[in-house]
């Protein structure tokens, strides 16, 4: 991926491999053996790794970076209640509703919510209690979706090896190994922006729909959006046949907006899923909702059960206190949204020079790149881009200094640290890796 040597970084790559498969504590860490990036120290928008490359950092952890790395803010907080109060009680502190009321402050859907620790958890809890609520199995997601590692949630249509040009709809398969078969039968699988495919999935089985799981700017496929229309039919069948909308807002919440993406809409779900930005890196999650539904967590008979020894930890509690603080009280998000805007202006004119078509798709804090004449609606129409091209570009990007996901279907993330980014420099660093990428395609025909 980049031609710096990086003897440190090999090392650690042989040695992590005697202890770990692949080397890598998460498996999307694991960019191959010559390209895995180990990390030294982040700082700002500023990741340095273990060979002491800097990178000006784009992925930025997939999305939970909102103010930057280690923001005096926030750690001077964390470690005073390290110092103070501690790390773990097992029991409840002040700061589990000083929290909620920031996310309320900002959140006016939000009547209750519970904590998590990650936005695989709260997606798990989220979908639980919407059985519990409505006494139905079936879940419907969207193609292109992500919600979390856990068995039900792993499942995709298959659009890498689909035929564009087929009729049919692409295959539906897991993840990978170790996934029952069994986990597929409560799932309904739908693209994005399609109504009748809603309507047709409603009438063969609406009577066991508990809920519609969706992010409606979709954090792993290039911010690819749903219409304000098809949020507004997803509401209203929901309300028609009883089931619940659940928006998963673990990459969108408190990054999109303050009050996240229901305040972009206007469309409120009954219940939401928070994590990412909310603690600035800090492990920390939540989701909430409608107060009837929230209730039904309870040590009733029938109740849902949620818990876990880590969930309302100090620590995430006091990073979530700090950031929602400084989210809701500071022109941050502003600033993350003007630098955002900045930023495309910039990469949109470096396309424009190489004569490549281009759409941007998603908000100026977290936007996707689809080299093409039109916006992807759908999963479906980014098989249609050109990501072949954008990987090349990516990986160039990557050689010169900015790092970034390699993949069209991961958004750039903005914090507010990279207002202080050199702008000539990106255009200079992108035209570039553009100019290399369109030299490396031409060499292959």
């Amino acid at each position: 991926m980049t031609s710096h040597p990086k003897p440190h970084g090999t090392e650690l790559l042989i040695k992590a491999q005697e202890n770990m498969p692949l080397g890598v504590a998460d498996s999307y860490r694991y960019w191959g053996q010559e390209d895995t990036v180990f990390v030294k120290s982040v700082k700002g928008c500023t990741l340095t790794d273990c060979d002491g490359q800097d990178f000006i950092d784009f992925r930025l952890a997939y999305g939970p970076i909102i103010l930057g790395y280690r923001d005096n803010r926030i750690d001077q907080e964390v470690v005073k209640c390290i110092l103070e109060q501690g790390t773990i009680s097992g029991f409840s502190s002040e700061l589990d509703s000083q929290v909620i009321d920031l996310v309320k402050a900002m959140c006016p859907h939000i009547e209750k919510m519970r904590f998590a620790n990650s936005g695989t958890e709260a997606v798990m809890a989220s979908v639980r209690t919407a059985r519990g609520f409505t006494g139905r199995n079936k879940i419907v997601v969207v193609e292109g979706g992500f919600h979390g590692l856990y068995d039900e949630m792993m499942w995709k249509s298959d659009v890498d090896n689909w035929n564009t040009a087929s009729q049919a709809a692409p295959q539906v398969i897991p993840f990978g190994g170790g996934i029952p078969v069994s986990t597929r039968e409560h799932l309904e699988i739908v693209p994005l922006n399609d109504f009748a495919v809603i309507d047709e999935v409603f009438k063969r089985c609406g009577e066991d729909i508990a809920a519609i799981v969706i992010e409606p700017i979709m954090g792993n496929c290039g911010s690819i959006c749903a219409t304000q229309e098809y949020m507004q039919k997803l509401r209203d069948v929901c309300d028609e046949k009883g089931a619940l909308l659940i928006m998963d807002e673990v990459k969108t919440g408190f990054r999109v907006a303050k009050g996240g993406v229901s305040e972009l809409y206007g469309i409120k779900a009954d219940l939401t899923t928070y994590a990412k930005a909310i603690g600035n890196g800090y492990p920390v999650a939540a989701f909430g909702g409608r107060k009837d539904v929230m209730d039904k967590i309870s040590f009733d008979q029938d109740g849902v059960t949620h818990g876990g020894t880590y969930t309302a930890n100090l620590i995430g509690l006091t990073a979530a206190k700090a950031t929602l603080t400084i989210l809701k009280d500071t022109d941050a998000l502003a600033t993350i949204n003007k630098v955002g805007g900045e930023i495309r202006e910039v990469l949109s004119k470096v396309f424009t020079h190489f004569s490549i078509e281009h759409k941007f798709s998603g908000p100026d804090s977290m936007f996707g790149i689809h080299f093409g004449k039109e916006v992807p609606q759908n999963y479906r129409d980014w098989k249609k881009t050109d990501s072949q091209l954008y990987v090349r570009f990516a990986l160039n990007l990557i050689e010169n200094g900015i790092m970034l996901e390699p993949d069209s279907r991961e958004p750039w993330f903005i914090c507010e640290s990279h207002k202080d980014v050199d702008l000539q420099w990106l255009e200079e660093v992108a035209k570039k890796s553009m100019g290399d990428a369109i030299a490396q395609t031409e060499a292959e025909k």
